[in-house]
């Protein structure tokens, strides 16, 4: 009988959920859903030096924010918890032990400083078959020695005994059949007395078995350790239940070589985490995806073509059908460039999807922010022309391009003249310049003039009015116009905005204009 998917997301409380750990996440999620599986939240909190204080809270919030839903864990409960290793210890113990009685694993005294004259001594030093019997342990001390350092006190750990000169096969669903030969790995350590916890390696091998985890979808960081979790399931006898793996590809720098980090981020002017992040420690401020305006439903879709291919030309998905195409088979074994520009492409996309009253809350929170009150329906007019216009903006590089809108936040910049009446022109503006001469001030007089006789202030009523007089006359009034009502050569079309300022505004601005320029 072939087993019940389920595959987990097990991040560290150590700081804010990075975005590759995200699209990890992602991934487990599409692969759960696909195969009416379940999707596992568990916290490994083992390594206690480098906990931090809301991280956690911060990690539950980003993925409540992303939309990504788990099945149980953390938070959420489940038949297979506690989810946080932390409150497993005894879990551990019972395993570390049955790993010592069986001579698979061994106790050592050595000290950090001993290890250190190790590696001084030999800088490839590695603790493990060749050097084990020239170090402080269970297997080159007797018994008695052994009873009486832990006695006394004496901190231990308990490493894994490696065996060399065997080959081991890791069958990875993306990368095919990974070997390593046991005489590169040493003996990695899976328990400390310090703070009786055990290492990642053994608390995951442990969680995963008794979870029933089918997959274990993680980071290519985590290859070279998989063979080591595999000689584990031999050594408790698990093999049977050993998941399958798939390792995927690193998310690269946008620019150069390597693998993303925040200080691409940093120098480019974009998120590397979900959510803004406060540091405890340093006070720092890290900016995040939803802050800068960025839709969780677009971050997920950028996310999940970065190392995987649906196999058509399709780029723009729902979940839903990211869950019916997703195939772990079609991911990528190389690296996959982290193309901001890309992400922010993916943003405008889904921003045009939306009605133009879901941009209003955010746009009246910017409005607010900048003394102006209006109405939903009012900002949802000016919405639905402008979110087409192109903007200027500086790269990382300090480039001058130009995109189109792609986030509500962009609106603020282009549409102040909506709300703000010009005050000042600047007469070296390449379009005022261009388009108020001599005659234009007699020019804007007869248009106020027609425009005051205009019953139904529409688009259709003021272009019965005015499409006729300029044809008859030759004037072409449109382009001062909008230097009267914008200040500059911005906006929308001009009965468009004239019908949204209404007769009298529309002809006030105009008086204005002529009476300073």
């Amino acid at each position: 009988m072939e087993r019940k998917v389920r595959v987990r997301f097990a991040p560290s409380p150590t700081g804010p959920l990075h975005i590759g750990g995200v699209r990890t996440a992602l991934y487990n999620y599409l692969f759960a859903k696909q195969h009416g599986g379940d999707l596992i939240f568990r916290i490994e909190d083992t390594d206690s030096t480098r906990f931090v204080p809301g991280a956690e809270e911060y990690i539950i919030e980003s993925f409540k924010w992303l939309g990504i839903q788990f099945d149980e864990g953390v938070s959420l409960g489940g038949d297979y918890g506690p989810y946080r290793q932390s409150e497993r210890k005894d879990i551990y113990k019972k395993y570390v032990q049955m790993l010592l009685d069986n001579g698979k694993a061994y106790i050592a005294f050595d000290t950090p400083e001993e290890l250190d004259a190790k590696r001084s001594e030999n800088e490839n030093f590695q603790y493990d078959a060749s050097t084990r019997m020239q170090m402080r342990n269970s297997l080159s001390m007797s018994s008695d020695e052994v009873a009486a350092l832990i006695a006394a006190g004496h901190q231990y750990v308990v490493r894994f005994r490696i065996d060399p000169g065997r080959d081991v096969v890791v069958h990875d669903i993306i990368r095919g059949d990974v070997s390593i030969n046991t005489s590169v790995l040493d003996d990695k350590v899976l328990y400390k007395s310090a703070d009786n916890l055990p290492t990642y390696h053994l608390a995951n091998i442990v969680d995963d078995h008794l979870m029933e985890v089918s997959h274990v979808i993680r980071g290519e960081e985590w290859l070279p350790s998989s063979p080591l979790h595999v000689l584990l399931y031999e050594a408790f006898g698990w093999q049977d239940t050993m998941p399958r793996f798939a390792h995927l590809p690193l998310l690269l720098k946008p620019v150069g070589n390597g693998k993303l980090s925040k200080r691409d981020g940093d120098k480019l002017g974009f998120p590397v985490f979900p959510l803004e992040w406060h540091d405890p420690q340093s006070g720092n401020v890290s900016s995040g995806y939803r802050e800068k305006g960025y839709l969780p439903e677009a971050l997920m879709n950028f996310l999940a073509l970065l190392g995987w291919n649906p196999g058509n030309d399709q780029e723009v998905m729902s979940l839903d059908e990211m869950v019916r195409l997703f195939d772990l088979s079609k991911c990528s074994k190389a690296g996959a460039r982290f193309d901001y520009i890309k992400g922010i492409w993916f943003n405008h996309q889904y921003l045009l999807r939306k009605d133009p009253l879901e941009w209003t809350p955010e746009f009246d929170a910017i409005l607010r922010a900048n003394g102006i009150e209006s109405t939903p329906e009012r900002e949802a007019k000016v919405v639905g022309m402008m979110r087409l216009k192109v903007i200027e903006y500086t790269d990382g590089n300090n480039n001058k391009k130009k995109r189109n809108i792609s986030f509500v936040s962009d609106l603020w910049p282009l549409c102040k003249f909506f709300f703000v009446a010009p005050v000042t022109y600047d007469k070296e503006d390449k379009f005022v310049r261009k388009n108020w001469g001599e005659d234009t001030p007699d020019m804007m007089r007869q248009l106020a003039e027609r425009l005051q006789g205009v019953e139904d202030f529409t688009v259709d009523g003021m272009k019965a009015a005015i499409d006729p007089w300029a044809e008859q006359t030759g004037l072409r009034p449109w382009n001062a116009w909008r230097v009267a009502l914008v200040g500059t050569g911005q906006g929308p079309d001009m009965y468009e905005l004239s019908a949204f300022l209404g007769k009298d505004e529309t002809i006030s601005r105009i008086n204005t204009a002529i009476a300073r320029l």
